[in-house]
């Protein structure tokens, strides 16, 4: 244990380097001021990414504890620590935020032309409250992590946003922000129980069973709006059609998988009794959240509309992977958070590329752009592959597992959560199939450009990763497999304590 700071602060904050020098570097509004902030941004992101890549080289995939653990007194009248560690489940969400940020960076170079030095700054914010959240080990700190992320990002709805930004950012703080109070005073109660904010003190901690019910909904109140589950779901289509492109990818890559790591961080291991309580439940809104956000992604004439349904769908595989709570599962819902973190990325930049172009996301303006722009089709056709789950991409790997474990708990789950395969093939195909193929007939289409040369550098690695992910997934699924196999086994445990009880109490009665 590090008993100051270490390479996970580092990471976390070194973006705000970058914040400091455009502040004090940037100043004026000039063609150059803004070159310098872009490329600040940019070479700044750059850094943290490959730092936070020592964090994937050094980590020891043989155990199940937390590494690089860094602890600070902060507020130690209250037991308050500044504490942060990462472990298997942790690992590549950190990675992931690292990797995005450049690339939205990037893929907003030209598209945004006003208040260029404020969005980046938003951005390199974002940054760091996304990579300090998946890092924090105190309650305290990991709330202060989890509610600073709605200030940028409303921010970047609300002020680069489309006509309707500011509904849309208003709508998605306010949903997002009701939830987490609720999560506050269960953030207190576990204080008052445990009588500090670690968090590692708090995973191995026994709460009374009827408190753990309480606590959990509290939760799950925050963790559901987040991910987001149905019926909590509505503010998301209106938050990506809303936000920029780069906001759009930040907001499907990173926020919505905050939601999924809280249910595999607090909700499983803090309240295996709850969790085992109220999984129907999840069940039952994850398979309606598949079903009929697929079906609803099928009527979309909107681009970014329909990726967002196909979003709410995907992460109904994720909540019904982490609840089975088996080997499989888990490891697939992880999987899946990282696949869908990457290919929806891509999704909303290949909308994007267009929408600079023709300045229009209804489907039915598009068609024939293979004629015109076969790189970009290439490229697209990759990632709506991946979206469809097809062997060789990420997107299979993570659903095969979810698949695996929902049929080892429940068959009729396997199955219904099986018709989002064929609805999520249906739609995207619809979707590709309009926009790629057919004539060429509108005259506007007739003079679009290919990929330019930095469009290329923002797939390039996207595309490598999902075909990395599809081919060699085990690179990915061995450094979670001990923290993985640690929370079923605590949950096993847990399950059987409660079940041996049960028994003394019948046989007492």
């Amino acid at each position: 244990m590090s008993a100051g700071v270490g390479l996970l602060s580092i990471v976390t904050f070194l973006p705000l380097v970058g914040v400091l020098a455009i502040l004090l570097l940037c100043r004026g509004t000039d063609e150059d001021a803004i070159r310098n902030a872009r490329m600040a941004a940019l070479w700044t992101s750059l850094a943290t990414f490959v730092v936070s890549l020592f964090i994937w080289f050094r980590f020891d995939s043989g155990t199940a504890d937390f590494q690089f653990v860094e602890q600070v007194d902060w507020l130690p009248e209250f037991n308050i620590t500044y504490r942060m560690g990462v472990d298997g489940i942790s690992l590549f969400f950190v990675l992931l935020s690292t990797f995005l940020t450049p690339i939205c960076i990037l893929s907003s170079w030209t598209a945004i032309q006003i208040r260029v030095k404020e969005y980046m700054i938003a951005f390199l914010a974002l940054e760091t409250l996304m990579v300090g959240m998946f890092c924090a080990l105190d309650f305290v700190v990991f709330y202060v992590f989890f509610e600073g992320v709605l200030i940028p990002m409303f921010l970047i709805i609300g002020v680069w946003g489309g006509a309707r930004r500011i509904y849309a950012a208003f709508k998605f703080f306010l949903f997002t922000l009701l939830g987490s109070v609720l999560m506050l005073l269960a953030l207190l109660a576990v204080y008052l129980e445990v009588g500090n904010t670690s968090i590692v003190e708090a995973l191995v901690y026994s709460f009374a069973p009827d408190l753990q019910i309480w606590l959990w909904l509290a939760f799950f109140a925050s963790f559901a709006v987040k991910i987001p589950m149905w019926p909590v779901h509505t503010w998301l289509p209106d938050a990506h059609v809303e936000a920029p492109t780069a906001g759009s990818v930040i907001l499907a890559g990173v926020l919505l998988k905050m939601g999924g790591y809280g249910f595999l961080r607090f909700s499983l291991p803090m309240f295996p009794e709850a969790s085992e309580f109220f999984t129907p439940l999840i069940f039952v809104l994850s398979c309606v959240a598949v079903i009929y956000t697929s079906l609803v992604a099928l009527a979309q004439e909107d681009m970014k509309k329909l990726i967002a349904y196909s979003s709410v769908a995907h992460m109904g595989f994720v909540t019904i992977g982490i609840f089975t709570a088996t080997n499989q599962g888990i490891a697939g819902a992880i999987f899946q958070m990282l696949s869908h973190g990457i290919v929806s990325a891509a999704l909303f930049l290949c909308v994007g590329v267009v929408y600079d172009r023709l300045h229009t996301r209804d489907i039915a303006r598009y068609g024939g752009l293979v004629h015109r722009m076969p790189a970009y089709a290439a490229v697209f056709m990759v990632f709506t592959l991946a979206s469809v789950g097809l062997p060789g991409t990420s997107g299979f790997v993570g659903e095969f597992l979810v698949l695996l474990g929902a049929f080892e708990v429940n068959t009729w789950v396997c199955f219904l959560a099986a018709t989002g395969v064929i609805l999520g093939a249906a739609y995207m195909l619809y979707l590709y199939r309009r926009v790629i193929f057919g004539k060429l007939e509108r005259v506007e289409l007739q003079t679009m450009l290919d990929l330019n040369p930095r469009e290329i550098a923002v797939f390039a690695p996207l595309v490598l990763l999902v075909l990395w992910m599809g081919i060699y997934p085990s690179s990915f699924l061995d450094p979670i497999q001990m923290s993985v196999q640690n929370l079923v086994d605590q949950h096993q445990a847990a399950m059987h304590a409660m079940g041996e009880t049960a028994a003394v109490a019948a046989r007492g009665q």
